[in-house]
C-alpha cells in the first residue's frame, strides 16, 4: 500500500509540478485571465487563471497509471462486486462535465446559475455510478440505511456544497489549494486507519500530490491562479473521495468526518449563503459575490494577505486533526484535544500580536517596493508622514500596481 501512496503522490506532484508553467502560457493566449473587480481581489493587475488543468491532469495521470499497474499485479479487480470500474467511470465523467463548463467560465465567464447547472450534472454522473451516501450511524442519529431518493438527494447536496465551498474561499494567493491538500492529507490518515479500499487512498493521494505541486506557482505572491476550473475539480473530488473512502463503515460516521475535515470551507460557504439573503431578502442574492468571507474580514483587521492565508492553514489543520482523533480515540479525546488547542491560542495570543505604532516600514510582495512613512509617496499625492494604515482604500503600489493588501511589515 505504501509504494502505492508514495508513487501516487510523487507522479502526481511531477506531472503537475511540470505543466503548470505551460497553463500560464496558454492562459494568457485564449484570455483565460483575472481581472481586478470591485476592490474584491487582492491583486489589481491581471493575473493568469488557468492553474486547474495542470491539477487535473497530473491527477489523472498519477490515478490511471496506478489503476492500470495494480490490475496487470492483480492488486486490486475493478470488475468485482464493488463494480469500481463503474464508480471509477462515473467519477472521470463527472470531472469531464465540470470542467468543461468551468474552463468556459475561466475564458469567457458564465452565469453562476449555468455553473450551477454544470455542477449537478456532474454530481447526476456520480449518482448514476452508484457512488451515494446510503446511511449515517451517530450516537444522536441512527440510520444506517436511507430511502434511495434520500440518498440520492443527500449525495448530490453534499457534492455541490462541497464544491461551492472550496470554489468560494479561492480568494487569497494559496488558500484553496493550501486547505485542499490539508484536507486532503487528513482524509488520507482516515482512510488508513479505516481500512479503506485501495482505490479511494490512491484517488486522495494523487489529489494531495497535484496540490503540492501546483502550490509553488500559487503561494503569495501567485504566478497563477487555480480558477474556477482547478476550485471546482477540488471540491468535486474531495467531496465524491470521501464518499468512496468513507463508505466502507457505518460504525463512527460516514459522512460526518469529512464534514468535520472540510468544516472551515463548508462554514464560509453556508455563513455566505445566509448573510447574502439576509442582506439582499432574495434568492438572487446568493449568487452575488461580496467580500464578508473569511479571507477578507481577516485583511480588513489588518493581517497580510500571508498572515490570513496561514491563519486559515492552521484552522483547517485544527479541524482536520480533530476528525483524526475522533475517529481513532473516540469524542473525549477529541475534545481534550481542542480544549488544549484554544487553551494554546488564547493564553498565547498576546505573544504572537504585534502591536503596531502606525510608522513601520511596508514592502510590495509582488515587486518589493518598499512604502516609507518618513517620505511618503508624494508622486502620487501621498505626504510625507502619511502612515500606511492611513492611506486611501484605492492606493496601490507605484511600481506594480498592486494593492494595499499586498503589503506586509518589512522585518
Amino acid at each position: 500500500m505504501w509504494g502505492n501512496i508514495a508513487i501516487a503522490f510523487i507522479l502526481a506532484f511531477v506531472v503537475t509540478f511540470v505543466t503548470t508553467p505551460y497553463t500560464i502560457k496558454i492562459a494568457k493566449k485564449v484570455g483565460a485571465v483575472s481581472e481586478e473587480k470591485e476592490g474584491r481581489r487582492a491583486h489589481r493587475k491581471s493575473m493568469p487563471k488557468f492553474g486547474g488543468p495542470a491539477v487535473i491532469l497530473g491527477f489523472l495521470v498519477s490515478t490511471i497509471y496506478l489503476l492500470i499497474v495494480m490490475s496487470m499485479e492483480n492488486s486490486i479487480n475493478l470488475f468485482d462486486i464493488q463494480e469500481y470500474w463503474k464508480k471509477l467511470l462515473g467519477f472521470f465523467a463527472g470531472i469531464l462535465v465540470i470542467s468543461v463548463f468551468c474552463v468556459v467560465d475561466d475564458i469567457k465567464t458564465i452565469r453562476p446559475i449555468t455553473k450551477l447547472m454544470g455542477q449537478l450534472l456532474g454530481a447526476v454522473c456520480i449518482v448514476i455510478a452508484g457512488i451515494r451516501i446510503d446511511g449515517i450511524t451517530l450516537p444522536f442519529l441512527n440510520l444506517p440505511q436511507i430511502h434511495e431518493v434520500t440518498s440520492v438527494l443527500f449525495t448530490m447536496l453534499w457534492i455541490i456544497v462541497v464544491t461551492n465551498a472550496i470554489n468560494l474561499i479561492d480568494g487569497l494567493d494559496g488558500l484553496s489549494s493550501g486547505i485542499s491538500i490539508i484536507s486532503a492529507i487528513s482524509l488520507l490518515v482516515i482512510f488508513v486507519l479505516n481500512g479503506s479500499s485501495i482505490i479511494s487512498i490512491v484517488l486522495i493521494t494523487a489529489l494531495a500530490g497535484a496540490l503540492v505541486g501546483f502550490l509553488p506557482f500559487n503561494y503569495t505572491p501567485a504566478k497563477t491562479f487555480i480558477g474556477d476550473t482547478g476550485s471546482n475539480f477540488l471540491g468535486f473530488s474531495l467531496a465524491t473521495i470521501s464518499i468512496l473512502g468513507a463508505a466502507k463503515t457505518y460504525t463512527a460516521a460516514v459522512i460526518v468526518l469529512p464534514l468535520i475535515v472540510l468544516g472551515l470551507p463548508i462554514f464560509d460557504t453556508v455563513w455566505a449563503i445566509i448573510r447574502r439573503l439576509i442582506k439582499g431578502k432574495s434568492l438572487k442574492a446568493v449568487f452575488k459575490a461580496d467580500k464578508g468571507h473569511l479571507h477578507h474580514k481577516l485583511v480588513a483587521k489588518g493581517f497580510s494577505q500571508k498572515q490570513a492565508v496561514l491563519i486559515l492553514y492552521g484552522i483547517s489543520a485544527i479541524f482536520g486533526m480533530f476528525a483524526v482523533i475522533l475517529f481513532d480515540s473516540g469524542i473525549w479525546k477529541a475534545l481534550s484535544f481542542l480544549l488544549i488547542v484554544i487553551v494554546a491560542i488564547v493564553s498565547g495570543y498576546k505573544n504572537f500580536s504585534v502591536e503596531k505604532t502606525g510608522n513601520e516600514q511596508y514592502e510590495c510582495t509582488q515587486c518589493k517596493y518598499i512604502y516609507n512613512p518618513k517620505f511618503g509617496n508624494e508622486k502620487n499625492g501621498i505626504a510625507k508622514g502619511t502612515k500606511f494604515d492611513d492611506l486611501p482604500e484605492e492606493w496601490s503600489c507605484p511600481v506594480c500596481g498592486e494593492g494595499k493588501e499586498m503589503f506586509q511589515v518589512r522585518e
